[in-house]
């Protein structure tokens, strides 16, 4: 029987509020409206994923999915809510309200309270940072005697990297000792031991730290099957930002919520995984495929930030690559600039190259906010930094500490911590070592005498008395349980409470950080607004740990300046998923960029995509510079070798340049 097709008229309203086809190019279209099954969605750097993933949002709940059932995975708050809220201005009236978006960390707590008093969860727990996670584990180490002068055992740091990293790849201790620290197996079974009693330790005193939140939730889904329906029944499509820098936990739990034929669709691009350093597999997204058969892929290739000359240049170094998801990024922006090579004689060379080319950029009208100087390494800038500030360019520096990690803030918040959870003993022992005359002696009594008795902050009013706990020592407990007890954190809201410990700690604040008071003053004030986000204490203190603020307002600022322009200095790490007209990449040599420290194939690779993280930051400008000699601290000056990466880049995809001093014959 022969068949007639009826055409939609162009005046037929269309179903859709929204004209995806028309505001999407077409592989952005195909994978914003492939809602059912497993999807793998490659997408090239700049070639909008971000709005892919707003506009499948919507079709989603356009599709009549309820908001509630779509759950959103992303590596930081910021990049869910942007999503969030950009897809709410596709679709405005509050149908987008009951989507769930956060981080992994930040889901799994928010699903171990929900649905903790089915496993036995306290009401209460405190989430640990990293620095944290460290204090406690060196009260292990004393615990265990493993921490006397006459023995070398692992410091606090390394432990916290061992044990997390083990966690994180899913691989027993011991062989990650062998693999990686192959110098510390004699101290293989004192750090299992460790591990046991921290592990006791954490569970004794309401802690958790980064690993147990994702932990947790795992061997929950792995224990319980109504629970994983539960979760199912709830979240029926799950989407993952940057896949790629999923560990194995992360791909586990993604894996173990869905099912193998599930609704997610997982968006990345692995020539962006840069964080192996920190247990980012980029194999979860190579193999999505064979964990979820029947996988649709599709790949985004269309760039919308960079010039082809740029992109030319970095799909070269890409191609490279030993395993890979093969793509060619392309532009309809036009050829742009042909990226510079630029070998200088030594480092003060190559600052001096920087300095002058970026004030020219600016004479050319690129302001110096719209230009970044990237680097492997925090140090390989110094040279730089010395240079810049002697020609008064104003600029700030990422990469450092974050704000929560700085003494004073971590201070401010061990106040709080104990006001939430008085049985967490790390911030006791931070902030009472904070008091004059208190030694660690008399903090562990102290705080022995708060457990035993269930005490809480406000209790030290009337502290006990002793030979470590006389005089002086006790007249300053006494002052600070009556500071204690006035605070109420279901009375007093969380920027009045900041207010009130920012307040207390000001005396301290003079006595310890003498020097830089009033700066660190400043990062304080900032806290306290912060703080009026928030409903709850716990609230905050969960915030704090899962998503801090990442600049320190004293610590960012290289040098004082009152211009509304600024240079960014960053570390590629720092600097992934933003962007600059003219970026300048310093340092690209052997043994800094790949680093000396990257041995094996593997880490070669990654090395090799920081390097095309870092040129497809630029727009329009990409200068790589390396000094052609080097100072070793034991040879002295040494001859240094271009990057390996650029070596077998194709002619005139980078124009070599030559540096010459003014007045030279070129």
């Amino acid at each position: 029987m022969a068949t007639y097709t009826i055409k939609r008229g162009a005046g037929e309203p269309s179903r859709w509020k929204i004209d995806y086809r028309g505001e999407l190019n077409e592989a952005q279209h195909r994978a914003a409206t492939a809602l059912e099954g497993p999807v793998l969605v490659v997408a090239g750097a700049g070639s909008g994923k971000t709005r892919t993933l707003t506009y499948r949002v919507a079709r989603l709940v356009e599709g009549g999915v309820p908001s509630r059932s779509i759950l959103l995975l992303t590596f930081t708050r910021r990049a869910a809510s942007e999503m969030l809220r950009r897809a709410e201005g596709l679709l405005p009236g509050g149908e987008l309200d009951s989507v769930t978006g956060g981080t992994f960390h930040s889901f799994s707590n928010m699903v171990l309270r929900r649905y903790g008093g089915l496993f036995g969860w306290p009401d209460t727990f405190t989430i640990l940072d990293r620095s944290d996670s460290e204090d406690t584990l060196q009260l292990v180490r004393t615990r265990l005697g493993l921490d006397r002068k006459e023995r070398r055992f692992p410091r606090k740091s390394t432990l916290a990297t061992i044990f997390s990293t083990a966690t994180n790849k899913g691989v027993p201790i011991a062989d990650l000792v062998e693999t990686d620290h192959p110098h510390l197996l004699d101290d293989v079974e004192d750090m299992l031991r460790c591990h046991e009693e921290y592990v006791s330790y954490k569970a004794e005193h309401g802690l958790l730290d980064y690993d147990d939140l994702l932990l947790s939730l795992r061997d929950r889904l792995v224990s319980s099957p109504e629970f994983v329906e539960r979760l199912r029944s709830v979240y029926r499509y799950v989407m993952v930002d940057e896949y790629q820098d999923t560990n194995a936990l992360q791909a586990e739990i993604v894996e173990r919520m869905v099912g193998a034929s599930g609704n997610v669709m997982a968006v990345g691009d692995d020539a962006q995984s840069i964080y192996g350093f920190r247990g980012a597999d980029v194999g979860n997204m190579l193999r999505f495929p064979e964990r979820f058969p029947g996988a649709k892929i599709i790949t985004l290739e269309e760039n919308y930030r960079s010039s082809q000359a740029i992109l030319d240049l970095t799909n070269a170094v890409i191609e490279q690559a030993t395993e890979r998801y093969s793509k060619t990024l392309f532009t309809s922006r036009g050829p742009g600039p042909t990226p510079l090579l630029v070998p200088a004689p030594d480092e003060r060379w190559q600052s001096l190259f920087v300095r002058q080319r970026l004030l020219e950029l600016r004479e050319e009208g690129v302001s110096l906010s719209d230009m970044a100087v990237l680097f492997r390494s925090s140090f390989h800038s110094f040279d730089l930094e010395l240079e810049l500030a002697r020609s008064g360019v104003p600029f700030v520096k990422r990469g450092g500490f974050r704000f929560v990690e700085t003494a004073h803030v971590k201070d401010v918040i061990a106040h709080l911590r104990v006001l939430d959870n008085p049985r967490d003993v790390v911030s006791w022992h931070r902030l009472l070592l904070l008091l004059e005359g208190v030694g660690p002696r008399a903090a562990e009594a102290i705080v022995a005498w708060l457990l035993e008795g269930g005490r809480g902050p406000g209790a030290l009013a009337d502290p006990p008395t002793g030979r470590l706990i006389r005089g002086r020592v006790a007249d300053a407990l006494r002052q600070l349980g009556v500071f204690f007890a006035g605070l109420d954190p279901g009375r007093h809201g969380p920027a009045e409470l900041v207010q009130a410990v920012v307040d207390q700690y000001a005396s301290t604040l003079e006595r310890v950080h003498r020097d830089d008071a009033p700066k660190r003053a400043r990062d304080l004030e900032q806290f306290v607004v912060l703080s009026e986000r928030f409903k709850t204490l716990s609230d905050l203190l969960t915030d704090m740990a899962l998503e801090p603020p990442n600049d320190s307002v004293g610590d960012t600022m290289a040098i004082d300046t009152t211009d509304d322009e600024q240079l960014t200095l960053s570390t590629v790490h720092s600097a992934k998923g933003l962007e600059w007209d003219a970026v300048f990449v310093i340092s690209t040599l052997e043994g800094r960029f790949p680093s000396a420290y990257s041995v094996d194939d593997e880490e070669i690779e990654e090395e090799r995509r920081l390097l095309y993280v870092a040129c497809t930051r630029a727009r329009n400008h990409l200068y790589l510079t390396y000094p052609t000699i080097v100072h070793d601290r034991a040879l002295g000056p040494v001859p240094a070798r271009v990057a390996r990466f650029l070596e077998d880049v194709p002619d005139g995809l980078i124009e070599p340049v030559r540096l010459v001093e003014e007045g030279e014959d070129e």
